[in-house]
């Protein structure tokens, strides 16, 4: 980092969530923070975060944000890439056009991220890309299935990646949430193709996720976790809270003890 700036941090999907906690923490440590949001128009501001315009899915959205940040802040130290949306609904039942929009979002947009802010970070060697993943990046996530592949995929791409960066002073970090109490839920796409088949075990299963997500954490243990991703020692996976304790157990326990335990969980039919 160039001596006489604070760091700079771009955030994509400040709006809400996770991310505008994280936006809030950061500013609060002194960081610059740049908060990539759709509408900054109409986001309700947050106390020393620059709101830009920034689409994850759109190429020429990611390059005038990138460029913004770089000419009013003269670099990009930190990126967090935030931005993701859920779908709920059986695999059968999920459109092969949902299925893409979603990865557009969840994997290209942070691919697409990714590649933007590359150049810059390998001229000043060095950097730190943070992906935001999930519980479910190394769970299954049964009504979940293609939201659970995107997660799968974050991961595979972020260790891989953190491989090819490494010799230029880049390094990526995994954040492994659990629930959390967010509007990511509450907010998700319903599968197009619902089947009367799946009705009864559907229902029983969101009830079981509505009732973990209402009793999560708040993203302020996240947002805390990613501070601690920043200034702590490197760890390539930071799983948080029960997300520890599952990664351990399903590591630990034989498939035919932890998969009845899984099955419980979301009140799947054994």
């Amino acid at each position: 980092m160039p001596k006489g700036r604070s760091r700079v941090v771009l955030i994509t999907g400040a709006s809400s969530g996770i991310g505008r906690a994280t936006a809030e923490l950061l500013a609060g440590k002194g960081y610059r923070v740049f908060g990539g949001v759709r509408a900054p128009a109409t986001t309700r501001p947050l106390a020393g975060v620059d709101l830009v315009p920034l689409d994850v899915r759109d190429q020429t959205s990611i390059k005038a944000c990138v460029e913004e940040v770089y000419s009013r802040a003269g670099g990009i130290d930190v990126l967090i890439n935030n931005a993701g949306v859920n779908l709920v609904g059986a695999v059968e039942e999920t459109s092969i056009g949902q299925a893409q929009a979603l990865f557009d979002t969840n994997v290209f947009g942070i691919l697409r991220m990714v590649q933007a802010v590359l150049p810059g970070m390998r001229r000043q060697g060095a950097g730190l890309i943070i992906n935001i993943s999930s519980i479910l990046g190394f769970l299954p996530g049964p009504f979940m299935g293609v939201y659970a592949g995107t997660k799968h995929a974050i991961e595979g791409l972020s260790e891989s990646l953190d491989h090819e960066v490494r010799a230029f002073g880049i390094r990526v970090v995994l954040i492994e949430p659990p629930y959390t109490r967010t509007n990511l839920d509450a907010s998700a796409t319903q599968a197009e193709g619902r089947m009367d088949a799946y009705a009864a075990q559907r229902r029983r299963t969101a009830a079981a996720i509505t009732h973990n997500t209402n009793t999560a954490p708040e993203p302020k243990v996240v947002a805390e976790t990613i501070l601690r991703s920043i200034e702590g020692p490197y760890r390539m996976r930071r799983p948080i809270g029960q997300a520890a304790l599952l990664r351990w157990l399903r590591r630990l326990l034989p498939a035919r003890m932890f998969d009845p335990a899984l099955r419980k969980a979301f009140a799947l039919d054994r």
